[in-house]
């Protein structure tokens, strides 16, 4: 999920409203592209993870009454940059599932503004507290238990870091940073009680790693979640999102990388892929071989930009109980702000001399690391370039492919029933979970989350247990009816 320097408007995920967009027209084109894509890059309209719910300025400062107002008012407001804000809100929200500590993350969240708010700050804080976890805790050795949630916090924090290393004055840290966040999240697993079955199930040339997690050893038929996450989230917030409210019920989860996410992405450099029945049937298929799956309760939900994968793979495979989407989505490439779209033409060169001749030479550096961040999933050129510290060159080839991810002309052909979430606030995507729902044809529920309940914004970050509620009960009613 994750979560916000999101892209173009700044992640997590990653991590709250879009601005408005000006029709791109004659000689004012140039400011469009220039002046308000920065602004909105800044602020974070992107697909899959967010930043905080106030726009931001090119500079990446929050615009007036983002800190005080808005839908993250007093107490809510760690950070004054929106895309910052999201991510540390999305912090401390784990908490609840153990996968983070509230005096930890304020903790570091005083640190970073004490020295002054970047991208080098946020990093070199949260990767010392993820370094320092991995350590016994004062006083006596850690036994299991210890080591086990304290490797959990430190996935969550390594995460953190890794949002914005691109940005970091060493952007050429990126695997190793996910390595450390990987290596936390598998201890973490190995400690579990039961310990996690940790896996590969075949996907073209590349295998997906996956983690099953059961509540016993007793081979006992279960229920099973497939939790999907989103452009830019990390395993940690499959844990927040899912796996204890799926093991307190009985059921199995299981959480894996896709195309484009975790291992497949920082490591085997594999990018998203629009055909998302492909990642899921095999999936579908290596649990039904499974003697403690109940195959015909296997339900698939999907976080952030998951709320279109999701959809897409129920779309075509038909073994699904029942299907969540978190928020609804229909076309990710309509997260980006307008004058980032705008960019794309039908001819490549067209669109890279525009990108490369009249965009990037005024793009704001805030604007620019946001830019790396969200199109790093869809371009490994992109990714590559972003490690060495470069802004990628070819826009056409990853925003074709983000296009590319419109799941419009399939919905119809969904059949399990679907849970539609929809947030307050929602940064990424306003409008587009009512637009999934109406045009469903399956069995179908839509509920908002609000600012009432703590749980405004992309992916309530400050109600994952609210959260969970809601979309485990909705399921536990469905997978028992069906």
């Amino acid at each position: 999920m994750t979560h916000a320097p999101h892209a173009p408007h700044a992640p997590h995920p990653s991590h709250p409203s879009h601005p408005p967009l000006a029709p791109a027209s004659g000689p004012t084109r140039r400011a469009l592209l220039v002046a308000g894509a920065g602004a909105a890059l800044a602020a974070g309209c992107a697909p899959g993870g967010s930043p905080g719910a106030p726009a931001a300025t090119p500079g990446g400062s929050a615009s007036t009454g983002a800190a005080s107002g808005g839908l993250t008012p007093g107490a809510m407001t760690l950070f004054n940059d929106p895309a910052y804000n999201f991510n540390g809100l999305l912090a401390l929200g784990a908490a609840g599932a153990g996968a983070a500590e509230v005096g930890e993350v304020l903790t570091a969240v005083n640190a970073i503004n004490g020295s002054g708010l970047s991208a080098q700050t946020y990093v070199e804080t949260f990767r010392s507290l993820g370094d320092q976890l991995l350590k016994a805790p004062p006083g006596a050795p850690a036994d299991d238990q210890s080591k086990r949630f304290r490797a959990l916090r430190a996935a969550q924090y390594y995460g953190q870091a890794l949002f914005f290393v691109l940005g970091s004055d060493d952007p050429g840290s990126e695997e190793r940073l996910y390595r450390a966040g990987r290596g936390a999240w598998d201890t973490f697993c190995d400690l579990c009680e039961p310990a996690a079955v940790k896996a590969t199930v075949p996907y073209g040339a590349t295998p997906l790693p996956v983690w099953f997690f059961r509540p016993d050893e007793s081979g006992t038929p279960r229920p099973t979640v497939i939790l999907t996450n989103g452009s830019d989230g990390q395993n940690v917030d499959m844990w927040t999102y899912g796996v204890p409210a799926a093991l307190e019920r009985g059921w199995n989860a299981l959480v894996y990388d896709g195309p484009g996410q975790g291992q497949l992405l920082f490591v085997d450099r594999v990018v998203f892929t629009p055909t998302w029945e492909k990642v899921v049937t095999p999936l579908v298929d290596w649990l039904a071989a499974r003697p403690d799956v109940d195959a015909a309760k296997i339900a698939l939900t999907g976080l952030s930009m998951a709320g279109d994968l999701v959809p897409r793979a129920a779309a075509f495979e038909d073994r699904l109980a029942a299907v969540v989407a978190m928020p609804g989505c229909v076309e990710p490439w309509l997260g980006f702000p307008g004058e980032i779209r705008q960019i794309l033409t039908p001819d490549k060169q067209q669109t890279n001399d525009i990108w490369n001749k009249r965009v990037v030479p005024e793009l704001p550096a805030s604007a620019a690391a946001v830019m790396k961040k969200r199109f790093e999933p869809f371009s490994v050129p992109a990714m590559l370039e972003a490690r060495q510290g470069r802004l990628f060159t070819d826009f056409y080839t990853p925003a074709t492919r983000i296009r590319a991810l419109s799941i419009a002309s399939v919905i119809g052909r969904i059949k399990a029933p679907t849970l539609v979430l929809d947030y307050e606030g929602e940064q990424f995507y306003p409008g587009q979970p009512r637009r999934l729902y109406d045009a469903l044809t399956s069995p179908k529920d839509y509920v908002e989350l609000t600012a009432a309940q703590g749980a405004q914004l992309h992916c309530s970050p400050m109600a994952p247990q609210l959260h969970c509620e809601v979309v485990f009960d909705w399921l536990q009613r469905k997978l028992a009816s069906g």
